[in-house]
């Protein structure tokens, strides 16, 4: 069965995902000639759209999404273009393109407004998308979040050059992956498990085996980031969320983003409040699920008892 309405038509088709609760797979959504991959999670509650990081995808929430189903939200967890189970092709990544898709894909899910939660770079999305849509957001809950400030790690700024392309290509062949998962191996005989040589970790860097995705990464980051750092803040604009009730979370050993950052938000937005994760670094959700989703249903006023595991 098929349907479509200004340039965006959905499949029924589905591919299955690992997910900790019995959840719908993966919906297929074309827009404009772009595939968008998508899990929703009904609830009573108000609307969230989980938006990911550069590199990562809607599985990254995974953790999180039980305890916010069991509490009532309800629950749209996405792979941004380029990334996941959504389509590669050429094309505009920018933060402005990315905020439109996720418009069109509140649009076909029937959503006139919606919680957005962003990670890193969904973080940045997210606020592009309340600058271009803001009668459409309910509040923003910006979980170690780019774009307010220059700071990032020197891997990433080295990303930009030219040339990655190679670096990238032979970080996801099939021998570096083999080896790595060989040492993992062996250190784990150990009781030594690096967060680099884990299980998810090992999977991502495999997807650089992959030229599409490889071009979609860069052109991802390249879009945000630079040789001297982040390129796009969203500083000028965030006294437009003055008003506005904003979450921040942040790992308080985040390497990637400092922590200053979100200190930087909190000063600025009078409704907002931030919550520091004591040993997390730039994943807080996936440091501490649990405490996560008992942040994120506090904030949206929701009640509820959730057990931490």
């Amino acid at each position: 069965m098929h349907s479509s309405t200004g340039g965006i038509s959905m499949a029924a088709t589905a591919t299955a995902g690992p997910h900790p609760i019995d959840a719908p797979a993966r919906q297929h959504l074309s827009i404009h000639g772009r595939s968008i991959a998508y899990c929703e999670y009904p609830g009573s509650g108000p609307v969230l759209l989980m938006i990911h990081g550069v590199g990562s995808n809607a599985d990254c929430w995974n953790e999180v999404i039980p305890a916010l189903v069991e509490g009532g939200a309800h629950v749209v967890a996405v792979d941004l273009p380029g990334h996941g189970q959504s389509g590669k092709v050429r094309g505009d990544y920018s933060l402005g393109a990315m905020a439109n898709a996720l418009r069109d894909l509140l649009d076909h899910l029937g959503h006139d407004r919606a919680v957005l939660v962003g990670h890193s770079l969904g973080g940045g999305i997210a606020m592009q998308f309340y600058y271009q849509f803001p009668t459409r957001v309910d509040g923003l809950v910006l979980v170690s979040s780019g774009g307010l400030g220059e700071e990032t790690r020197p891997w990433l700024r080295a990303a930009t050059l030219p040339g990655t392309e190679v670096v990238l290509s032979a970080i996801g062949s099939r021998a570096t992956i083999s080896s790595a998962s060989w040492v993992s191996r062996r250190l784990s005989t150990f009781g030594v498990k690096p967060r680099i040589l884990a299980d998810d970790a090992l999977t991502r860097l495999r997807e650089f085996g992959d030229r599409d995705y490889r071009n979609a990464f860069l052109a991802t980051l390249r879009s945000v980031v630079d040789i001297s750092g982040q390129r796009v803040s969203a500083l000028g604009q965030l006294s437009l969320a003055r008003e506005l009730p904003v979450l921040l979370i942040w790992g308080q050993d985040d390497p990637t983003i400092p922590l200053e950052h979100g200190h930087n938000a909190n000063r600025i937005l009078p409704k907002a409040r931030l919550v520091v994760f004591e040993g997390a670094g730039h994943e807080p959700h996936m440091h501490d699920p649990g405490r996560f989703a008992k942040s994120l249903l506090r904030y949206l006023k929701l009640d509820v008892a959730i057990p931490v595991t």
